[in-house]
């Protein structure tokens, strides 16, 4: 009688024993999760009237427990389906897919002829083409003698690891319920957040918990998630951040914890983007391109092994396992993240259409707490993941780097985009729907590159990126809906017109209105801008065991909860701040900073900054809404004030140049570093002691009008209502709060926030600024 179980997927089985040779990620055309689910009821609907579908099978090997899904049976002529779905020719998928492929479909056939009784059935590996719903059936006949021994040779080529998995799992869990706070007592915000988070893990549920700088909401988070993991069962917590520098420290309290765990037996990986990751960018991820792709899957056995047994799995330490084993550093993480107990990575792992741990965490059933650190920025992030572009000039682009057989597509394409831009009476034109002769365009494009892909599989470059570029594109104009806008926008660059007969419909007119032909028209953008992210968003929330979103600035409740699309019993939670309101003056300045006064308040605004500053010497950040504002405020405080020492962001700042900005800030340093409201300085900067005593912000944080803004705002009013200010003055208000947020860093620390705009004295201003924040008139 073993002393250990093990659970594993059938999926998951195949995959650890089938998956030979050399890594094979050329891309091929795919098609969509929503694509997938179309063809399977396309292909049940095409089976006789007993065809049993979704069967649970399981199956037990020793101390193995294999479970998974069957996708048909047809009981009358004894026959198991695994249906895949595909673009383009069977022909074109990989070896070793295909082969995966096959040990799925035998692992299934061994369960279904276990659990009936059958001596023999067919096996039908079906590959359903998404476009043009054509089946190409590859069959096979097997004994059930023949599929049990293949599935006991798979149970005992895993079974060594599982038992060493499900040793380590019992040894981390032990090592969890015990775990002491590393720093000895909670502060008590910190206690508060803690008790929060740790309720939400024990119900499965989502909460909003708006936490003040200071209290250490990284390990107020963390902590109560470690010790939930053994009592709620948890295979994985994942730490999500917006922002690089957000990781940093989750790794850094990561480290605290796992050193006060016995044993050291938390995993923890940190994931790394492809682009950091990669020793050959120019190569194709292919065993006859890259040499760290050859045989990847004969060497990833090693590797797994000693990673596993070396446990912190940061950047470092993934590179220098992967070469010293001869394979990429990026996959082998994408491999580590089925073996982690914590995963330190992007917001766009769990959230993008693409996200890798969200889709392994449903295939594989973990069950997964999410933190997302940060999450004030998670609207703007998750609505960049659902939005795409492309403009005139990039398809230029990509028509003088096409080969022969691709430009007639890409000039049609480029024709229909310049002519839209230059019948549109103004610059920004929203489209309800795209016009039919572009959509044809787009579509022609999409099925020229797609061939051109799949019969050029080891091809990277320009041409390649261009195609993911139209790919999105063309996946979101097919999802349009209320949650997203559509538009056209000209601007004032000239693209040149593709090398084709002259069409003058295209041209500039001039004074007389009489084409000209100057060789250029005006560059059009054409955009899918997703407002409500909420649509993509909310079968994710929905589909995981507990997500915590944090931040200093979440409120109100209501706007992260619209707009990402939370259940609507998600928690909420406002830890009070742990700084005495005396410590921090608020003051509100009798001026307008709108764009039309500016000018005229320019001299008031800086006056008041250097008597500020003479009244209280020391180091400031001045926030302004654009760097044209800034510029000018500077040069003011200079020709007014040439004594007062000043240091401005810049625009494109490179990391060198950011980190010089902060290192003016030194312990009792003097003087005003000027930056702009939401930038790099704004958020994520931490400056305690009297390396920073005080913030000026002279805006609101609203965007700029314009067409499109006025769209934005008319779409989620008409969602929302008009009161909610879910446009503009709600995350306005987050980045003014993120911006103050810079002067307090400690319980100790004292200083002075300067808001440059008597609307503030407005009361829905007031109510989106913190509560124990106590405004004096300046």
């Amino acid at each position: 009688m073993s002393d250990w179980a093990y659970t594993v997927s059938v999926r998951s089985l195949c995959e650890f024993t089938a998956k030979q040779g050399s890594l094979d990620r050329r891309f091929t055309p795919s098609a969509t999760a929503l694509e997938g689910q179309a063809v399977q009821l396309a292909v049940i609907a095409r089976r006789s009237e007993g065809y049993e579908t979704e069967l649970p099978l399981e199956g037990r090997f020793g101390a193995l427990r294999v479970r998974g899904r069957a996708d048909g049976y047809e009981a009358d002529v004894k026959r198991l389906e695994e249906i895949k779905t595909i673009r383009g020719p069977v022909a074109l998928i990989p070896e070793n897919r295909r082969a995966l492929h096959w040990a799925q479909l035998q692992t299934y056939g061994a369960l279904i002829a276990a659990d009936r009784g059958l001596a023999e059935l067919e096996l039908a590996l079906v590959y359903v083409d998404a476009d043009t719903q054509h089946e190409t059936v590859l069959r096979e006949t097997a004994t059930a003698a023949a599929l049990q021994a293949a599935f006991e040779a798979r149970c005992r080529a895993f079974e060594a690891w599982a038992a060493q998995e499900a040793a380590h799992r019992a040894a981390r869990d032990a090592a969890l319920t015990g775990l002491p706070f590393p720093l000895g007592e909670l502060r008590p915000g910190q206690r508060l957040l803690a008790e929060a988070v740790y309720r939400a893990a024990t119900h499965g549920r989502c909460l909003l918990a708006q936490a003040p700088t200071g209290i250490g909401k990284t390990l107020g988070t963390l902590y109560p998630l470690l010790r939930a993991m053994p009592r709620q069962g948890l295979d994985k917590i994942a730490y999500l951040t917006c922002k690089g520098t957000g990781r940093f420290m989750a790794q850094d309290a990561l480290r605290t914890l796992r050193d006060a765990t016995p044993g050291r037996q938390l995993r923890v990986l940190t994931l790394v983007a492809k682009a950091q990751a990669c020793e050959h960018p120019d190569k194709a991820c292919h065993g006859d391109a890259c040499p760290l792709a050859l045989d990847f899957y004969d060497r990833l056995p090693a590797a797994r092994a000693e990673a596993v047994q070396t446990g912190w799995l940061d950047a470092p330490a993934q590179r220098r396992i992967a070469l010293r084993h001869g394979i990429c550093p990026y996959y082998l993480g994408q491999e580590l993240l089925r073996w982690a107990d914590v995963v330190v990575g992007d917001v766009h792992h769990a959230f993008d259409p693409h996200g890798q741990l969200y889709g392994l965490a449903q295939s594989q059933g973990w069950k997964l707490a999410l933190l997302v650190d940060e999450a004030h920025n998670l609207v703007d992030r998750a609505r960049d993941m659902y939005s795409a572009a492309l403009s005139l000039a990039r398809v230029r682009e990509a028509l003088a780097a096409a080969p022969k057989a691709l430009q007639p597509a890409l000039r049609r394409l480029a024709g229909e985009l310049a002519g839209l831009g230059r019948d549109q009476v103004e610059d920004y034109q929203p489209l309800p729907q795209l016009p039919e002769p572009l959509a044809e365009a787009l579509q022609r494009v999409n099925t020229a590159l797609g061939e051109h892909v799949q019969n050029h599989p080891l091809e990277v470059g320009a041409l390649l990126d261009f195609y993911f570029e139209v790919l999105a594109l063309q996946r979101l104009l097919d999802r349009l809906d209320s949650h997203s806008l559509c538009d056209l926008q000209r601007s004032a660059g000239r693209v040149a017109l593709p090398d084709a007969p002259l069409n003058l419909s295209l041209l500039e007119p001039d004074e007389n209105g009489d084409p000209v032909d100057t060789g250029a028209v005006r560059d059009v953008l054409l955009s899918v801008r997703n407002i409500v992210p909420g649509h993509f968003l909310k079968e994710r929330f929905e589909g995981l065991g507990s997500v915590t979103l944090f931040s200093a600035t979440l409120g109100p409740p209501d706007y992260p909860r619209d707009l990402l699309g939370l259940p609507q019993d998600c928690a909420w939670i406002d830890v009070p701040a742990p700084f005495p309101p005396e410590h921090l003056s608020v003051r509100v300045a009798p001026l307008s900073t709108r764009y039309e006064h500016r000018e005229r308040s320019l001299d008031a605004l800086v006056d008041l900054l250097a008597a500020q500053y003479e009244q209280h010497p020391g180091n400031y950040l001045a926030f302004f809404s654009s760097f044209d504002y800034l510029d000018k405020a500077a040069a003011r405080l200079a020709l007014r004030h040439p004594g007062l020492p000043q240091w401005s962001q810049s625009r494109s700042m490179g990391e060198a140049a950011r980190r010089a900005f902060l290192e003016r800030f030194v312990a009792d340093g003097r003087g005003i570093g000027f930056a702009v409201l939401g930038g790099a300085f704004a958020e994520g900067v931490d400056l305690p002691g009297t390396r920073l005593i005080g913030a000026f912000i002279a805006t609101l944080g609203l965007p700029p009008v314009s067409p499109l803004q006025d769209q934005i705002r008319e779409r989620l009013d008409a969602m929302f209502g008009a009161d909610h200010g879910y446009a503009d003055l709600v995350p306005g208000m987050q980045k003014v709060v993120q911006a103050a947020g810079r002067v307090l860093r400690s319980v100790d620390d004292r200083g002075w926030v300067w808001l440059l705009d008597q609307r503030y004295r407005r009361p829905e201003v007031r109510a989106l600024l913190p509560a124990w924040w106590r405004l004096q008139p300046g």
